[in-house]
């Protein structure tokens, strides 16, 4: 009884602010576009003012004993916009999405139809079992960082430590991260 009404406390919270979120999309399975084009379409009536970055074709991350067949590369984007949605609702919601796009979970870091996460949202930290804001490995994944510089490049990072209220720019260029090879433009953007 304590959780239930603890959530509905959270939830609560959330539902009387609105909060600029962002998310990364990608899908490394079937006609990648239009995985992407289908999840932006379900995904647009969660928030206002959406605005999507460009899209970036990335190499997936390495499986240990993974299959040649898995080694596809991915499609990559970010999505802005301002939610009502509390960060565990919102999370429901776009994992809903997955699963109407058909997303079959195989093993972590294994091909997806369509993969949805929460990067981050406002300058907000959040830490539940099942969701960490702002994502725990957005530092580490320049397919990740670099869209989410397109969408939002006033953001903050919030997590305390080297890159504390560093914008997106400054921690790519701490990084070294780079559009070229490993990460390339597509020249694919959407308008919504």
């Amino acid at each position: 009884m304590f959780l239930l009404q603890a959530y509905f406390e959270h939830a609560n919270y959330y539902s009387q602010r609105v909060s600029v979120v962002i998310l990364g999309l990608g899908s490394n399975i079937g006609d990648r576009f239009a995985y992407l084009c289908a999840a932006i379409a379900k995904i647009a009536p969660l928030l206002d003012g959406m605005v999507c970055s460009r899209v970036f074709e990335s190499k997936a991350l390495p499986c240990q004993g993974e299959h040649p067949a898995v080694d596809r590369p991915f499609y990559n984007m970010a999505i802005r916009g301002e939610t009502l949605l509390s960060p565990l609702v919102l999370l429901e919601a776009i994992k809903g999405v997955e699963r109407d796009l058909g997303r079959v979970h195989r093993f972590v870091w294994g091909p997806r139809e369509i993969d949805i996460d929460i990067l981050a949202m406002d300058g907000v930290i959040f830490e539940e079992t099942v969701l960490h804001i702002p994502h725990p490995e957005l530092i580490k994944r320049d397919f990740a960082l670099i869209p989410l510089n397109d969408v939002a490049p006033e953001w903050e990072y919030p997590v305390a430590g080297a890159f504390f209220g560093k914008i997106p720019a400054d921690i790519i260029t701490a990084m070294g991260y780079v559009v070229g090879d490993d990460l390339c433009d597509m020249e694919l953007i959407f308008h919504v």
